[in-house]
C-alpha cells in the first residue's frame, strides 16, 4: 500500500476565482482584473501548502459536472498528487473580489452539490486506498453527508495509524469532539474560546488545539500547558487562506519532527506568508522562511 507523509481530505471542493476591482455597485457592470483562478477547498489549500513545502502528501476530494473537471486540471497544474472521487453533481465556484477604493475583500461561497450515499462510499473507499504518518480533514461538509462523518472518518484513519487533524466548525466540529481521538484541531478563537479548548484537551479528547486569533496572534494549547505567539506584521496582499496556510505550516512541521511547538512556529510564519500572496494564492516557502526568522519562540501562559 501507498504511504504519504500526510494525506489530505476536502469534501466541498472549490474552484476559487479572485479578481480586482475600482468599486463593488449594485445593478452596473462591475468590470474587474487581475482575474486568478485556483484549486481550493480547505484539505486541498493544505495540500497545496504541504507540497511547496517538500512534504509528501496526497490529496483526496470530491468533485464532478463540468466544473469538476476543471478542478482536476488545476491540481493536475500545480504538481499535487490526487484521488479523485467522480460525483454526479457540479464541483461548486467561488468568488472573492477586492475593492480597491476601500480595501475591502468580498467571499461569495455557494453551498456546494449534494452527495449521494453511493458517492458518500466511495469516498470511504478512497480514504483506505493508502496509509499515511497524518491525516487532514479541512473545510465544510457539502448537503448529503451527515454530520458524524468525519468522526466516521477518524475512527477509520485512527485504525490505519494515521494523526488524526481536523480543521471544521458547526455540528460537525461537534460530533469529531464527541468522538474524541484527535490529535489535532485547528480553530479560531471566534469558534472556539481558551477556555473551552483546555477543557477538550484536559478530557483527553484533543491532544493538541491551535487557535488563530487573527492579526493578534496564535494560541496552542496542549497536555504540556499553552503558549502564545504574536502575529507577524506584514502589509496584506488578500487574508485568503491565511488559516489553510497556517494549518499547512503546522502540519508540514510536525511531519517532518519538529516539537508542536517548533511546527506551531512554523504556523503562524506560513499563515502570515499567505497574506502576501494575492488573490486565492496561498503561502510560499520563501516567504515562509523569511518570516520564520520574525517569529520569536514560543511564551509560555498561564
Amino acid at each position: 500500500m501507498t504511504r504519504f507523509a500526510v494525506r489530505t481530505l476536502t469534501l466541498n471542493p472549490a474552484i476559487d476565482v479572485s479578481s480586482d476591482t475600482k468599486r463593488v455597485e449594485p445593478t452596473r457592470k462591475v468590470r474587474t482584473c487581475n482575474e486568478r483562478i485556483d484549486p481550493g477547498g480547505g484539505g486541498i489549500n493544505v495540500a497545496r501548502v504541504l507540497n511547496r513545502l517538500g512534504t509528501s502528501v496526497e490529496a483526496i476530494y470530491l468533485a464532478g459536472g463540468a466544473t469538476g473537471g476543471s478542478l482536476d486540471q488545476l491540481l493536475a497544474r500545480a504538481g499535487l498528487e490526487r484521488r479523485l472521487v467522480p460525483i454526479a453533481d457540479d464541483t461548486r465556484t467561488s468568488l472573492t473580489i477586492h475593492e480597491h477604493s476601500t480595501g475591502l475583500e468580498y467571499r461569495f461561497v455557494p453551498e456546494g452539490p449534494t452527495i449521494r450515499p453511493e458517492e458518500l462510499g466511495a469516498c470511504c473507499d478512497a480514504i483506505g486506498a493508502a496509509s499515511s504518518d497524518y491525516f487532514v480533514a479541512s473545510g465544510s461538509l457539502p448537503p448529503g453527508i451527515p454530520d458524524d462523518f468525519y468522526a466516521t472518518v477518524g475512527d477509520r484513519v485512527r485504525e490505519g495509524g494515521a494523526r488524526w487533524v481536523l480543521d471544521t466548525s458547526g455540528a460537525e466540529l461537534d460530533a469529531a469532539l464527541s468522538a474524541g481521538g484527535i490529535f489535532l484541531l485547528k480553530s479560531s478563537r471566534e469558534e472556539l474560546n481558551e477556555d473551552a479548548a483546555r477543557d477538550l484537551v484536559a478530557s483527553g479528547r484533543v491532544e493538541h488545539i491551535a487557535l488563530t486569533c487573527g492579526g493578534e496572534g496564535a494560541l496552542l494549547i496542549d497536555p504540556e500547558g499553552a503558549w502564545f505567539l504574536p502575529g507577524v506584521q506584514t502589509e496584506p496582499v488578500s487574508t485568503v487562506g491565511a488559516g489553510d496556510s497556517f494549518l499547512g505550516g503546522m502540519t508540514h512541521g510536525l511531519a517532518t519532527g519538529l516539537p508542536p511547538t517548533e511546527a506551531f512556529r512554523m504556523a503562524v510564519a506560513s499563515g502570515a506568508a499567505a497574506t502576501l500572496s494575492a488573490g486565492t494564492d496561498l503561502a510560499y516557502p520563501d516567504d515562509v522562511r523569511r518570516l520564520l526568522g520574525l517569529v520569536p519562540e514560543p511564551q509560555r501562559i498561564a
